[in-house]
């Protein structure tokens, strides 16, 4: 799934003649901390609420942080994969959206990204959960779905996160089956470290908690 396919349009953008009092109530009004300044169809960046607060006069226009303004944005043909790593990055509460010309076409918010990987976690074939800890230089993919398909299962789903400095990567799997015993023999036979094991009924229900937790906070 990539950007375009989340789009939304319905906040319309601010322009630089656009006052901080302006700014100030559309963010109230739609509970967000950052909004997308443009000028024609040039995206010219996001004005933060922090900065709106510190400003000398609500009559100031947005011109007067021009070039203070951070550029975050996604490309729309970008995977929302991408645009998860640039909500971390930049800390922001909607990511504007541009095309190939780096024109505005309109922006996503995180609600719409948590609905669609919460979709994603409530897969109901069964399964389970299992963590692998391995070296980057010994990192094959191909080899842990050779293991886990030579135990007659499939791998539903994969990710992979490392630590900055850490020559370590941490490899979550879902593996249609719940009982993953013979595959976690196997792979301690190949001297794979295993992190963690989640039984699909034990792992639901934390990811449902931690999935309502999440949208709880959202609609603050």
């Amino acid at each position: 799934m990539i950007a375009l396919q989340l789009l939304r349009t319905d906040i319309k953008p601010l322009t630089p003649s656009s006052t901080v009092q302006t700014a100030l109530e559309v963010m109230d009004d739609f509970k967000l901390n950052h909004l997308p300044v443009v000028e024609g169809e040039n995206y010219v960046g996001l004005v933060t609420e922090g900065v709106l607060l510190d400003a000398v006069s609500n009559d100031l226009p947005l011109s007067s942080f021009k070039n203070g303004l951070p550029r975050a944005f996604i490309g729309a043909d970008k995977h929302l994969f991408d645009a998860i790593n640039l909500f971390h990055e930049y800390n922001v509460s909607l990511l504007p959206v541009l095309d190939t010309d780096e024109l505005y076409m309109g922006y996503l918010h995180p609600q719409d990204i948590v609905m669609m990987m919460g979709g994603m976690l409530s897969s109901k074939i069964p399964g389970a959960i299992l963590v692998l800890e391995v070296n980057q230089s010994d990192y094959q993919m191909s080899q842990i779905a050779q293991i886990v398909e030579g135990n007659d299962a499939k791998i539903l789903a994969s990710y992979l996160t490392s630590t900055p400095n850490s020559p370590v990567l941490e490899i979550t799997l879902r593996i249609n089956r719940t009982d993953l015993t013979p595959i976690l023999q196997t792979f301690q036979r190949y001297d794979y470290t295993i992190r963690a094991t989640y039984h699909e009924s034990v792992h639901a229900v934390d990811l449902i908690d931690r999935y309502e937790n999440f949208m709880k906070y959202l609609n603050m």
